[in-house]
């Protein structure tokens, strides 16, 4: 049986990856902070072993990580699905800088955290049996597209994206892969939770008022009409078993339309779309 270890693993990507790798036969260990999220988490797969585990906080990974050691018995880790993450919405001129850092606290180095801890598992520690283990970071289609109001979250995701690259071609030496997978929209309630924040409208008073609620209209809607996120799990596995995976997936719906044309065309090209849909357009 082979185990892997998912971070933020009690709604959306994170939950929808771990009951459908508890059903493929994986052993799943499945981090979440709050303890109503583990019982629901084992009321809906006994197969799955929640963790307590807040990827910012290096005692929680640690004792993750002794957690799932034990439970290994000298075998190496097949997989560590790096999900965790979070997203405000904003304009970078005005957004509060320790609002940003946030972003980068949970998206980036709870993403680091939680590698680290667990590379030995993966494989560096090479007294363990068996293969070496693949790291999976979710990352997004802003990974590579930056929008404007989630300056903070594109950001993130961009690093994350240099990270796996970085890590897999460092990792080679030890046999451990890294890949990225980057969604579109998916049907998630990260963004419910970033319309709660946005709901009082902390920048109504600024320039941005009306093209930063057009943006959220949009950013609500595709993330209700997106991928289920039953697929991007399916990805997930994918990029697990594959005897050749990809460096990169990217599950986007209307692939072409917001995909291939948008990283295909000039940026100023993309700045342009982006200013006419959202109500934007520079001063006479």
């Amino acid at each position: 049986m082979k185990t892997v270890v998912i971070t933020g693993a009690s709604t959306g990507i994170g939950r929808a990856a771990a009951e459908h790798l508890a059903a493929q036969g994986w052993k799943v260990f499945a981090g979440v902070r709050k303890q109503e999220d583990a019982d629901a988490l084992k009321k809906a797969d006994p197969r799955i072993e929640p963790l307590m585990l807040d990827v910012t906080k290096r005692e929680d990974v640690d004792a993750a990580v002794e957690t799932v050691s034990k439970a290994l018995n000298g075998a190496k880790l097949a997989g560590l699905v790096n999900n965790a993450g979070i997203a405000s919405m904003g304009p970078l001129a005005l957004q509060p800088a320790d609002e940003f850092q946030s972003h980068f606290e949970v998206n980036v180095f709870g993403t680091l955290n939680a590698t680290q801890a667990f590379l030995p598992l993966l494989g560096m520690d090479q007294n363990r049996t068996g293969d070496p283990g693949r790291i999976v970071n979710i990352t997004s289609l802003g990974g590579r597209i930056a929008a404007p109001f989630l300056g903070a979250y594109t950001a993130t995701k961009h690093a994350v994206e240099s990270m796996t690259d970085s890590f897999r071609r460092e990792l080679i030496i030890y046999g451990i892969d890294a890949i990225a997978i980057g969604p579109g929209s998916v049907k998630t309630p990260i963004w419910d939770k970033a319309e709660d924040k946005n709901e009082n409208q902390p920048y109504a008073n600024s320039a941005w008022a009306k093209p930063i609620e057009k943006f959220a209209e949009t950013m609500m809607k595709g993330g209700r009409e997106g991928l289920p996120p039953e697929r991007i799990a399916e990805v997930i596995e994918t990029a697990l078993t594959d005897s050749s995976p990809k460096a990169r997936y990217a599950p986007v719906p209307n692939k072409f339309t917001n995909w291939t044309i948008p990283t295909h065309i000039p940026k100023r090209w993309l700045d342009s779309i982006f200013a006419s849909r959202f109500g934007m357009k520079k001063p006479d």
